[in-house]
């Protein structure tokens, strides 16, 4: 199974919008689209574990909200400082989505972003 994480990214939206103009033209067909979707969100998923090596750590002043529903963390943070090894920067508004990961692994959360 493949979560769709990543298809609201600028990326996952400009090849939503290009899969469905090529169906209203009649191009392809529904299940070629959605096998196209389907290995956009394994790719992605593949690439960001094994290619992003950069990490940084936040320091949030204020857990704002958080939700939990079907498994999917939502959290909310005001203040937050974000820093790499060079770089710092303060922010007034983080939002993180965690989602758990059963049959793969996606990511490990260990107090920094990946």
């Amino acid at each position: 199974m493949s979560y769709q994480l990543y298809r609201s990214t600028t990326l996952g939206c400009i090849l939503q919008e290009t899969l469905d103009e090529q169906l209203n033209s009649g191009k392809i067909r529904a299940p070629l689209a959605l096998k196209v979707m389907d290995q956009f969100d394994k790719s992605m998923s593949k690439v960001l574990n094994e290619r992003i090596k950069a990490k940084c750590t936040f320091k949030a002043g204020k857990l704002d909200t958080y939700r939990f529903c079907d498994n999917v963390w939502s959290l909310f943070l005001k203040d937050v400082e974000i820093r790499d090894r060079e770089n710092s920067i303060k922010v007034d508004n983080v939002k993180i989505i965690a989602c758990e990961a059963k049959r793969r692994k996606l990511c490990e959360w260990d107090g920094e972003i990946h």
